[in-house]
C-alpha cells in the first residue's frame, strides 16, 4: 500500500491549511476577517473568559469557564463542544444537552450549519431548545426560538467571541454590547439565564414556529409567563415525516415569578416587554414532553423546579461524568480532550423521552407508559450508526442498551417504517437496520423480547427495498440478522428460509460488484443512494467469508490495496467505513493498524461528496480538536463516525455487527481502561510505540492469534495487551 501512503494520504498536496484565516471575528462585527489567526488555533477549547466573571458565583465560573490544563480535568473538563461546529465539518452544536437528553439547549446564528450553529457567524439569532446530532439534509429541530433585545435595538446581535465558552452540559455568551446569556440542560429540561448589562427596557420574543426543517404547526395553550404553553409539530430530518412535541415554560426575573401575560402576534411570536436594572437576571425555564403540555410542565418542575442554573449545571456535569468516566485514559490532554469529545457526541442519542409518571407517545401518535424502572428511547439514526454507535454503547452502557432494544422492538409493533412516520415523539431521521443492532444485542447478552423482535424483523422483510444494488445489499444484511436470530431461538425452518432470502443477493454482486466497471467510481452509478460501486462492493461485511471464497484471498487482498492505493476510500460517509479493518481480518493486522494510525494523526484525502466527486480532493485531518473537527461533507451522523474513532483509538473495532467479536489493532493510549460493569474492568495496554509493527495480541496471557476478541471473553475483563516494535 505504499501508492496509497504517498499519495490518497498525502499532507502536502491541496492541504487545507491550518494557517487558512478563519471568517470569525474577535468581535464579530467586522465581516469575520481574522488575518493570518487559524481556524484550529483562534479558538481553543473554552475561550478565556473575560474579567467581567469576576462579578458571578464562584461555582458558576468553575462550571462553565475552561478547566486548567492539568491533572485534575475530569472528563466532562475535557469535553470540547466546539469540536464540528464550522461550516459543514461535522453539523455539530455547542448547545448544552445531557447524556441521551432531548434538550439541546443552544445558540442559533447567521449563518448556521445544519444544527442552526455556525462557528464563524457574526450573527446571534436567539436561542432554541431541541437539534439533530449531526444528521445531514437541513437538520432538524431548532424548536421555540428565545431572543432577547434591549427596546428599539437595530441590526444585526452581533457576537462577543472571545466571550464564547461551552463545555459539557453548558454553553454561554455576550452579545448585543454587553447581555449575557447562559445555559444548561437535563434530560428533558432546560435553564436560560440573561443578564443586563445596563438598565432598560427589554424585549423577550419566543418564536414557537422556527424550525431547521419544514414547521408545520404551532399553537399557545398558555400565555401566561408563570406557566407559558406551546404545541409544535415540524417535519423531521429530510422532512421525512413529522414529530410532535409540547413545551411548558416559566419566566423569571431575578429568581421571582413575574405573573405576566406575554402577546402572541404574527406568525404566533410571543413577546414580553421586562423593564430591567444593570445586573437582572431574566430567566426562562423550559420543559419538553411527547405527551402534553402537563408532562410538559411535570419534566420542568421535576428536573430543575427552582433550582440554581449553578447547580442544574453541576449535576448535569456529574451526569457526563459518570457516563464518559467508564473509561479512563493515559495520554496528552490533547488526546483525551478528542476522545472524551467523540464519546460525549456519541453518548447524546437515542434520547429518553418518558415523563416523570412514564408517559411517552410512540411513533404512531398513541400515548404509552412505561414499566417502572424502563425507559423509552426515540431519536434513530440507525442507517449510519447501527455500525458503530450501536455496538459502542452494547460494551459501554449496557444496561441502558436494554431499553434501547425494547425501544426498538416497540418500533415494529403494527409495522416499522424505514423512515420516520408522520407522528413521531421526537425528530428522528430512520430505523433501516434496527433488526442487526438487536441481534448485536442479543449476542452480546443484552436482554431484549427475542420473539417479539424476531416476528417483527421477518415481517419487516416483505417491506425493503431491493430494486438497486445497495438495496439488494442492505436488504440482505437484514434477512441476514433475522435468520441468525432465528437460529439462535432454533427456529430451524425460518432460519434456512431467511438464510436463502439473504444469498439471494449473491448473483448480483458477482455480475455487478466483482469486478466494477467503467461507473465503479461514480458516485450514485446505477441508482446507488450515497456512494460508488467500489465503496459498496465491500458491503456484505456479513457475507465476508463467502465472498473471500468467491474471489479468493490473495485476490482480495490485492483488490483491497487497489480500492486505497487509487484513492477510492471515503472516510467520510458509512458505507465502507469498516474496510481499513478488513486487512487483519483477512490476515493482515500489518495492513489494518498502519491504515488506522494514518486515518486518526495525519491529513488524508476526502475527494467525495454524498452527490459526486470534487474537482480537486479535500486534504485533511479526518478528526480534530477544532470547529473544523471533521473532513469537509463529513457529518458526524448520530455519533456514528465519532464512535468509529472511539474504536479506533481504543484498539477495537465490531467488523461484523451482529456477530459479537472486535478486530484487535493497536491502540492509541499507552493504557487505558474501560468498566464493563459488575465490577469487571478491561484494561487495554500497548507495550511499544503507537506506529510501531503490531506483533502480537494477549488477553490475559492467553495469544490471540487471529487478533480477534470475543465479546464473551472481553466481559470477563482483565488485561487486552498489545505488543508493537
Amino acid at each position: 500500500m505504499s501508492d496509497y501512503f504517498r499519495h490518497a494520504f498525502s499532507s502536502t498536496t491541496n492541504t487545507f491549511s491550518s494557517s487558512t484565516p478563519a471568517k470569525a471575528g474577535a468581535q464579530l462585527g467586522d465581516g469575520g476577517n481574522l488575518g493570518s489567526r487559524s481556524i484550529t488555533t483562534a479558538f481553543p477549547i473554552g475561550a478565556r473568559p473575560s474579567p467581567s466573571w469576576l462579578k458571578y458565583p464562584l461555582l458558576l465560573v468553575l462550571l462553565l469557564a475552561p478547566a486548567a490544563a492539568n491533572a485534575q480535568d475530569t472528563p466532562a473538563d475535557l469535553v470540547d463542544p466546539f469540536v464540528g461546529t464550522l461550516a459543514d465539518f461535522g453539523q455539530l452544536s455547542p448547545a448544552a444537552v445531557a447524556p441521551f437528553g432531548m434538550m439541546q439547549l443552544g445558540p442559533d446564528t447567521s449563518p448556521a450549519n445544519h444544527a442552526g450553529y455556525d462557528h464563524a457567524a457574526t450573527t446571534l439569532l436567539g436561542f432554541s431548545h431541541t437539534r439533530g446530532v449531526g444528521v445531514g439534509c437541513g437538520g432538524a429541530g431548532g424548536d421555540l426560538m428565545i431572543s432577547l433585545r434591549y427596546a428599539g435595538q437595530t441590526g444585526p446581535a452581533l457576537i462577543d467571541k472571545p466571550s464564547e465558552t461551552a463545555r459539557a452540559g453548558t454553553y454561554r455568551v455576550r452579545y448585543d454590547r454587553g447581555i449575557q446569556a447562559e445555559m444548561t440542560a437535563t434530560r428533558g429540561a432546560g435553564v436560560l439565564r440573561f443578564t443586563l448589562p445596563r438598565a432598560g427596557t427589554v424585549d423577550l420574543r419566543i418564536d414557537p414556529r422556527h424550525s431547521y426543517s419544514k414547521p408545520l404547526a404551532a399553537s399557545w395553550d398558555s400565555l401566561a409567563s408563570d406557566d407559558l404553553r406551546a404545541d409544535l409539530v415540524a417535519g423531521t430530518v429530510c422532512d421525512q415525516g413529522a414529530y410532535h412535541l409540547h413545551t411548558a415554560s416559566r419566566i423569571l426575573v431575578n429568581g421571582r415569578p413575574i405573573h405576566q401575560t406575554l402577546t402572541a402576534g404574527t406568525n404566533d411570536l410571543a413577546t414580553l416587554h421586562i423593564t430591567g436594572k444593570a445586573g437582572d437576571a431574566i430567566e426562562i425555564r423550559t420543559g419538553l414532553s411527547t405527551v402534553d403540555g402537563r408532562g410538559a410542565a411535570s419534566v420542568r418542575d421535576t428536573e430543575v423546579d427552582s433550582k440554581s442554573l449553578a447547580a442544574v449545571a453541576g449535576e448535569t456535569r456529574a451526569a457526563w461524568n459518570r457516563i464518559l468516566g467508564r473509561v479512563t485514559l493515559s495520554g496528552s490532554r490533547d488526546q483525551r480532550a478528542l476522545f472524551y469529545t467523540s464519546l460525549y457526541r456519541v453518548m447524546e442519542t437515542p434520547v429518553a423521552i418518558d415523563d416523570p409518571d412514564g408517559r411517552h407517545r410512540d411513533n404512531k401518535g398513541a400515548v404509552q407508559t412505561s414499566l417502572k424502572g424502563r425507559t423509552r428511547y426515540a431519536n434513530w439514526s440507525l442507517w449510519d450508526n447501527y455500525r458503530t454507535q450501536m455496538p459502542l454503547l452494547a460494551l459501554l452502557q449496557p444496561e441502558r442498551s436494554a431499553d434501547i432494544a425494547q425501544s426498538l422492538v416497540a418500533l415494529y409493533a403494527g409495522g416499522k417504517a424505514q423512515w420516520s412516520t408522520p407522528h413521531e415523539p421526537f425528530l428522528t431521521v430512520r430505523t433501516e437496520h434496527a433488526g442487526i443492532a438487536l441481534l448485536d444485542m442479543h449476542r452480546k447478552g443484552i436482554a431484549i423480547d427475542v420473539d417479539a423482535a424476531l416476528a417483527g424483523m421477518a415481517a419487516d422483510s416483505d417491506t425493503l427495498k431491493r430494486g438497486t444494488p445497495d438495496e439488494q445489499i442492505e436488504a440482505a444484511y437484514d434477512d441476514w440478522a433475522t435468520a441468525e436470530l432465528a437460529r439462535d431461538l432454533s427456529r430451524t425452518d425460518l432460519a434456512r428460509t431467511f438464510t436463502a432470502k439473504a444469498q439471494s443477493y449473491r448473483p448480483m454482486w458477482r455480475s455487478v460488484f466483482q469486478t466494477p466497471g467503467a461507473d465503479g467510481d461514480v458516485v450514485k452509478a446505477r441508482g446507488l443512494y450515497q456512494g460508488t460501486l467500489w465503496q459498496y462492493r465491500w458491503a456484505p461485511i456479513f457475507d465476508l467469508p463467502w465472498m473471500t471464497a468467491t474471489v479468493g484471498r490473495e485476490r482480495m487482498l490485492g483488490e483491497l490495496d487497489h480500492f486505497f492505493d487509487a484513492g477510492l476510500f471515503n472516510m467520510t460517509n458509512e458505507p465502507d467505513i469498516q474496510v481499513p479493518w478488513m486487512f487483519a481480518a483477512l490476515g493482515q493486522p500489518q495492513a489494518t493498524a498502519d491504515l488506522i494510525h494514518t486515518i486518526l494523526t495525519k491529513p488524508i484525502a476526502h475527494p467525495y461528496t454524498n452527490s459526486g466527486k470534487l474537482p480537486m480532493p479535500f486534504v485533511g485531518r479526518s478528526f480534530a480538536l477544532s470547529p473544523q473537527g471533521f473532513a469537509d461533507g463529513m457529518d458526524d451522523d448520530a455519533g456514528g463516525m465519532t464512535a468509529w474513532y472511539v474504536f479506533a483509538t481504543l484498539g477495537l473495532y465490531p467488523l461484523v455487527p451482529g456477530e459479537p467479536w472486535y478486530i484487535v489493532t493497536t491502540p492509541v493510549f499507552a493504557r487505558s481502561s474501560i468498566e464493563l460493569g459488575n465490577g469487571h474492568t478491561l484494561t487495554i495496554q500497548r507495550s511499544g510505540p503507537e506506529n510501531g509493527r503490531i506483533a502480537r495480541a494477549r488477553l490475559n496471557g492467553r495469544p490471540l492469534t487471529n487478533f480477534r476478541l470475543q465479546h464473551a471473553d472481553l466481559l470477563i475483563g482483565g488485561t487486552l495487551e498489545v505488543t508493537t516494535r
